[in-house]
């Protein structure tokens, strides 16, 4: 049997292969991969020049620019208590670590495909209800090495990336936004990033299936 080299330190945790342990939970930091382009969702305080205005929201080759971790949080004006796994079908929020705004989106048209745009929105982590995401995914859990789709859980688009690129200041970076039809643009997998070890929850679950 393989041995998974593991890291727990002051209840964040990495691990390569971890099956059992390895499921995506409140408080972790993370980097996302849209696996069709292979570029990271990425945020920077550059705002879109038409549509809301808002911060721009972009996808990125580079494996290493900060400015594309993101934390993950419970839905509009509720707790998600740190280490807690998240479900799949359950909705949650995208917090731009170094902008402190959310993950958004709304009836504005993206600048390139004329997609539905997606924008960072808020103050220190608070903006409104349409930022709000929901995980879609197989099995019980969101897990780190499995495809997920993100689907806005107002307007129902999927976050999705489909190859437009962008032009200065923000040239080569490409557009993200959000699609009505599922495609294989939607998917996305966690990447580098600090995650929360898992509670109790699941050794508990696993307790009683053993019943």
């Amino acid at each position: 049997m393989a041995v998974v080299p593991l890291l727990l330190l002051g209840g964040l945790w990495s691990a390569v292969g971890a099956s059992n342990l390895a499921v995506v939970t409140c408080g972790s930091v993370v980097k996302l991969l849209n696996t069709r382009h292979n570029v990271r969702l990425h945020s920077h305080d550059v705002r879109y020049g038409s549509g809301s205005g808002q911060q721009s929201v972009t996808g990125v080759t580079s494996v290493d620019d900060s400015n594309s971790y993101w934390r993950i949080r419970g839905k509009t004006a509720t707790v998600c208590e740190r280490g807690t796994p998240i479900r799949c079908g359950q909705p949650i929020r995208l917090t731009h670590v170094n902008t402190g705004r959310n993950l958004h989106s709304h009836h504005f048209t993206s600048p390139l495909s004329g997609n539905q745009e997606v924008s960072a929105f808020g103050e220190e982590g608070e903006g409104d209800y349409l930022d709000d995401w929901t995980v879609l995914c197989n099995g019980p859990y969101w897990v780190r090495d499995g495809e997920v789709r993100f689907k806005h859980s107002s307007t129902e688009v999927l976050l999705s990336v489909t190859g437009e690129q962008y032009g200065r200041p923000i040239s080569g970076q490409k557009e993200v936004h959000g699609m009505a039809q599922p495609s294989q643009n939607n998917y996305w997998k966690t990447m580098e990033g600090i995650f929360m070890k898992p509670t109790e929850l699941l050794k508990t679950e696993a307790h009683h299936a053993e019943l």
